[in-house]
């Protein structure tokens, strides 16, 4: 037994860019959308095998955290990435310099720091994944109703995206 989610709100806008040695792409943006499959083999005394709202509810809270931010990848192994904040504490600076000598300097507010290596879909669906199961404390939710798998897609357009399980 298998339940999916992917409604039109399930989605982000950001600006990335994948790099790794000897590689930079572009700053550039998506209008990525995501998805949720779940599974597990009995249906609760509901008839449910998980509560769509409970999963559209972290879904979404997971993609606003991201939308209309520059994603950086603080794990980078070719990119350096600094904060810097202002006087008051607030109002900071993020440097990212890059393995080819690129800079590139944004408002704090304007991005969101991943524990990621690349801003890859693949690499996008996996923390999703986490925070959706763990920071959105899903997995209890989804634990105690049976459910035994969770996979996130991430798409940056339609027909090309990733999944994590």
């Amino acid at each position: 037994r298998e339940i999916r989610v992917a409604l039109e709100d399930m989605k982000f806008s950001a600006a990335h860019f994948v790099a790794f040695r000897g590689f930079r792409e572009p700053l550039h943006g998506h209008n990525y959308t995501v998805g949720v499959r779940a599974g597990g083999t009995m249906l609760q005394a509901d008839g449910y095998l998980a509560d769509f709202g409970d999963v559209k509810k972290v879904v979404r809270v997971a993609c606003k955290q991201i939308n209309n931010r520059t994603i950086v990848p603080t794990r980078s192994d070719v990119l350096s990435v600094q904060v810097q904040r202002g006087a008051d504490g607030r109002g900071g600076q993020v440097e990212i310099g890059c393995e080819d000598g690129g800079r590139m300097v944004l408002p704090e507010a304007d991005c969101v720091l991943l524990p990621i290596v690349h801003s890859s879909a693949e690499e996008l669906a996996e923390h999703l994944w986490w925070d959706i199961l763990v920071a959105q404390k899903l997995a209890s939710i989804l634990a105690a109703r049976g459910v035994e798998w969770l996979e996130v897609s991430v798409s940056e357009r339609p027909g090309q995206g990733a999944q994590y399980r």
